[in-house]
């Protein structure tokens, strides 16, 4: 696929005029979809798909624009010609862009990746086997993502990954369920049964009747799933350099305060270790790891190559939304195995949902709890909880009210399936504090 690709940048350079210039994106996917309900397999399919995003530029004028290609070059050839052609006739009716950037010096790489996936029926008998007597609904997700990027100066870059997402949940009634997900390159069928085993000991807990605590300050414990959620939303426009220029960002007060967040807390976009490609749609080649926050302080902006230059600094490769897409938060000391002991008593919080902000300029995020949420006495699961909703802010949950992150920590790939599988991953910690504020 990788010489599909290239041979089709040939074919846009070949077809190029004088003084024209492009760019394009190669994004393509060749996956296993098995949908379950009631422990049983309710779907199967396999999607292969591929498609291109071509920028023509002259000057400071561009235009841009997607194909949807079939995978024969012959066919694709023409169709991407067609849509070159097509650009072009835009272009004079274009106004100049006064913040295009573009990669011009050439630093091609390729990053093909290894597939150690499972057998799909070997997954899906383990995910099968762990439905028995129970009611398992989820999604396995599985294969092989490409990326590829080529400009009119001979610059290919290419990226594969093979990974696996089983998005999944033991359904107890009503509102009451366990939701977990197992994510990786490689299947470890122990790592799955004792992810198993832990949903299968929280499901029989949901069975006790629910318990409603009043709204207050309680000692909670977030898992991982819940961490990165909470994450996700502080990465809306935390910390890209747009955001904190134009003075948006939800860490305003660490800008512009010297607030900072507990000397624990670390936060990383971690290319090297994700399962996103290392550059971007402009050809900027992206840094292993960029330090959003480091043990507590600001650390350095995500910089799309429109900031860049807008603002007159450089890039880092982060895409437009200057988002993190591989999200790693650093481990702390706290012993996995020992999170209810620790926790003592309180609210062991597996999932969020609904999450928003209260107030952006404080990090003030509200957001409810979800599916399984066990009020926890002397190091004990007593009984589910009722939803609640919670108000708190990024400072004192990692900050003034942190007691510490787990020893572990999860890898969570991006679920999302929209057009495409996404190639967007977390690698975060649970997260004991105290004083956490629910107001419903």
């Amino acid at each position: 696929m990788q010489d599909y690709f290239h041979a089709l940048a040939d074919i846009i350079t070949a077809h190029l005029h004088d003084r024209e210039v492009y760019t394009c994106t190669f994004r393509g996917e060749d996956s296993d979809f098995v949908r379950f309900n009631r422990s049983a397999v309710r779907q199967a399919g396999t999607v292969r798909q591929r498609a291109l995003s071509l920028d023509l530029i002259e000057g400071e004028r561009h235009a841009a624009g997607n194909v949807v290609l079939s995978g024969d070059l012959q066919q694709d050839g023409v169709r991407v010609t067609r849509l070159l052609e097509g650009l072009r006739e835009q272009l004079p009716f274009l106004p100049e862009d006064p913040h295009l950037l573009y990669a011009t010096e050439v630093r091609s790489s390729t990053a093909a990746g290894r597939s150690e996936l499972p057998e799909r029926a070997e997954a899906v008998d383990a995910i099968l086997r762990a439905g028995r007597g129970r009611d398992l609904v989820g999604l396995y997700a599985a294969g092989g993502i490409y990326v590829g990027f080529a400009n009119a100066f001979g610059q290919r870059n290419w990226f594969a990954s093979y990974n696996f997402n089983c998005d999944w949940s033991f359904y107890f009634q009503g509102d009451k369920a366990v939701k977990t997900a197992y994510a990786g390159l490689r299947w470890e069928a122990d790592a799955f049964d004792r992810q198993v085993d832990a949903a299968a000991a929280q499901l029989e807990a949901l069975g006790r009747p629910p318990q409603t605590v009043p709204p207050g300050n309680y000692r909670v414990y977030l898992a991982p799933a819940a961490v990165a959620d909470i994450l996700d939303m502080l990465a809306w426009g935390g910390f890209g350099l747009k955001a904190h220029r134009t003075k948006k960002t939800a860490l305003l007060k660490m800008t512009e305060s010297n607030q900072r967040l507990h000397p624990e807390v670390t936060l990383r976009e971690n290319t090297r270790e994700g399962v996103a490609p290392n550059f971007d749609a402009a050809g900027f080649i992206k840094p292993d790891e960029v330090t959003l926050i480091d043990a507590g302080g600001l650390g350095d902006c995500l910089v799309s190559a429109r900031s860049a230059k807008e603002y007159g600094v450089p890039t880092n490769g982060a895409g437009s939304g200057e988002a993190p897409e591989s999200m790693d938060m650093a481990a702390g000391q706290v012993p996995a195995q020992q999170v209810l002991a620790q926790l003592d008593t309180g609210l062991y919080v597996n999932n969020v949902w609904y999450l928003n902000y209260s107030d952006r300029v404080s990090a003030r995020i509200t957001g409810m709890t979800r599916f399984a949420t066990f009020w926890v006495e002397n190091g004990v699961i007593q009984a589910p909880l009722n939803v609640m909703r919670f108000d708190e802010s990024i400072y004192r949950m990692f900050g003034d009210n942190l007691l510490g992150l787990t020893d572990e920590r999860a890898l969570l790939l991006d679920g999302s399936t929209y057009r495409r599988r996404s190639t967007g991953s977390s690698r975060v910690p649970g997260v004991l504090m105290r004083d956490f504020t629910f107001t419903l």
